[in-house]
């Protein structure tokens, strides 16, 4: 189902929403079961008896829970039978005021519009999807005469063959090496393929035939292009055999150089076949999950295999699990994971779904061909799944241990820094910039399960002087506080900190306290981490606390390790920050600001200037003297650096 065709999204058509109808009972914002019971009551007197979904809402219509239902009507009754409901649904009914109901054409419709909404409003009562990150994919593009192959994220528009997922990006990198040592097709940009005069270095080891300046033709190209086609797709017999073939005749005809090429090819092809190659006869393309789940916690274990090849594997921790029967997590899990990855044709998976026909017919519709889901129950799909539970339960024992550990070092912090209880999330504050240029602002969010990368934070300084570290900061933690101010007046998200982290001294400690009093925020700890007076030795750390007082780790002690962490996390993520902002500065020019001055025009007037600067000071008639400039053009270049008082 592509964008176009999702119900309730913006940019959506009607394709499924046949109706759609909003009721709300305001009421107290505080819990009542009664009230929640009376506006579920209230909406269940015209629903109709027809496939949808459903969205519980608070009293400030924030979403509380998605579901679906065959009937509408039978399924929303069931929640005014409170004695029947778990506790986790009687506290949701305690909450609801209101509901959007929107009719679909079937159940799988239902389904998917469900994923879909889930997804959109991360309700705190539907099972979740954490890892929300999308999957790197290899492009291989068709929009040039030699394609370019390289590593995708997000939204897959450019024309071309996707290739994936992948678990990871380490996996993608590995792979793409492998291509460009077997089929030597380029990696660079269209521009640097544009501009090249003679071979990079990537020709020189042997990881790229140089289309850019002639040492392969259009025809040679595209059958390097159609081998690595054949390898992502799992059909490498050939491409080995053809490989085979030719250093073989190299070699007859003694060209010994031309030989050794095919060789290193061929062994890299080996190699990929040995690491990658998954023995599962006839799976082709399918994933693979399998779920542990011990003291309240569970683990996804996902296999990704594309063409009898493996792509990787990951562990997803679903959210909002407790009281939630297995089977519908794992319902609930699937449905949201493909909502960013293309099913492939088949899903394996280590237990029975109640919904297994309904989520195989959703899936299908999504994919536009058949998707089957299925237990296998012998032989090598069995053992595979089987060795899937094996991971699941390995890396849940490692999370649970890892939280354990953490949870230790919270209270120890707590306790150690006088805390009113062991901090849930802990912002980590710091800035960078080179000879006051470029400057940033980062944060980062640390919390009982870890580093929550999904919340670290940028911040471009705008306002203050980039050489006033006490400035930047200042304004750091005013647009902070403002946008928290703004989204969770009521400090009812998590998304307030329980503990911020400064890393710097007292003079630091002191200007920050004075702004977080100017935001009336005075209940938020604040801690300054500054090195002690042998700044080179690790493990000398000076704790500041308000009012003066210092505190001291010693050296060798979980908790200063764990602080010491989180600071050199919140530095590396602000050096990154800046590096990242620097490069940009270096390819960008005044010329960019120009309003009608493209990459063509732009690149005219450096030809014929030199440099960006020679073009602001240019007269009016040396601008339309350049080529490919109009009058006007030159008209409105003058004026936009020469404006009139």
């Amino acid at each position: 189902m592509s964008k176009a065709d999702r119900p309730d999204l913006p940019g959506s058509t009607d394709r499924f929403l046949e109706e759609k109808a909003t009721y709300a009972v305001r009421g107290s914002e505080a819990p009542d079961l009664e009230a929640g019971v009376k506006a579920i009551r209230n909406v269940v007197k015209t629903l109709p008896s027809r496939p949808g979904v459903y969205r519980m809402q608070d009293a400030k219509g924030d979403v509380l829970y998605v579901g679906k239902a065959r009937v509408l009507k039978n399924r929303v009754t069931n929640y005014t039978q409170v004695a029947k409901l778990p506790k986790r649904l009687q506290r949701m009914v305690s909450q609801t005021r209101g509901m959007t109901i929107v009719t679909t054409r079937t159940e799988a419709e239902a389904l998917l519009l469900e994923a879909q909404l889930i997804k959109r409003f991360r309700p705190p009562y539907n099972v979740l999807l954490r890892d929300d990150k999308s999957f790197p994919f290899i492009l291989l593009r068709e929009d040039h005469p030699f394609p370019q192959v390289r590593k995708h994220r997000g939204a897959r528009r450019t024309k071309g063959q996707y290739f994936g997922p992948f678990a990871s990006a380490g996996s993608v990198t590995s792979t793409l090496n492998a291509l460009q040592k077997l089929f030597l097709l380029r990696s660079c940009s269209d521009s640097f393929f544009a501009n090249r005069k003679r071979p990079c270095l990537l020709y020189q080891i042997r990881r790229c035939s140089a289309p850019c300046v002639g040492r392969i033709d259009r025809q040679d190209y595209d059958e390097l292009v159609e081998d690595a086609k054949l390898f992502l797709a799992g059909k490498s017999t050939g491409v080995q055999a053809r490989l085979g073939k030719q250093m073989a005749e190299a070699a007859e005809k003694q060209d010994f150089e031309l030989a050794a090429v095919y060789r290193d090819r061929l062994r890299a092809l080996t190699y990929v076949q040995g690491s990658q190659t998954v023995h599962a006869e006839g799976l082709g393309d399918g994933d693979i999950f399998a779920l542990a789940s011990k003291a309240g916690q569970m683990c996804i274990q996902a296999f990704f295999i594309r063409g009898g090849q493996n792509w990787g594997h990951r562990s997803f921790f679903p959210a909002h699990t407790a009281d939630v029967p297995e089977d519908e997590v794992l319902t609930d899990f699937l449905m949201q994971f493909y909502e960013e990855v293309p099913p492939p044709k088949r899903i394996l998976l280590d237990r029975d779904l109640a919904e297994a026909e309904l989520v195989a017919e959703a899936l299908s519709e999504r994919a536009e061909r058949k998707v089957e889901i299925s237990r296998p129950q012998r032989g090598d799909r069995r053992k595979l799944i089987e060795q899937a539970r094996r991971n699941a339960e390995e890396a849940l024992d490692r999370r649970m241990a890892e939280s354990t550990t953490q949870v230790k070092l919270l209270r120890e912090l707590a306790d150690t820094f006088e805390l009113p209880e062991p901090p849930s999330r802990i912002e980590i504050y710091d800035n960078s910039h080179i000879m006051g240029t470029n400057a940033t602002g980062a944060m980062v969010v640390a919390g009982p399960e870890g580093f929550r990368k999904n919340s670290y934070r940028k911040f471009n300084i705008k306002k203050a002087r980039t050489d006033d570290d006490f400035g930047m900061m200042r304004e750091v933690l005013e647009r902070r506080f403002a946008r928290l101010e703004k989204e969770d007046p009521d400090r009812n998200q998590g998304e307030w900190p329980d503990l911020i982290l400064i890393d710097g001294g007292k003079g630091q400690l002191n200007a920050v306290l004075e702004i977080m009093e100017e935001q009336g925020v005075s209940d938020v700890p604040v801690i300054g981490v500054a090195k002690g007076p042998h700044h080179g030795r690790e493990g000398r750390e000076v704790f500041h606390l308000p009012g003066g007082r210092e505190v001291t780790l010693p050296v060798n002690s979980p908790l200063l390790f764990y602080v010491q962490r989180l600071r050199d996390e919140a530095h590396r993520f602000a050096i990154g920050t800046h590096r990242q902002k620097r490069a940009k500065s270096l390819t960008t020019s005044s010329l960019d600001e120009v309003p009608g001055i493209g990459p063509n025009r732009k690149r005219a007037l450096l030809m014929h200037f030199g440099t960006a600067r020679a073009v602001k000071g240019a007269a009016l008639e040396d601008l339309e003297r350049a080529p490919g400039i109009s009058k006007s053009m030159a008209r409105q270049i003058y004026d936009y650096f020469h404006p009139r008082g």
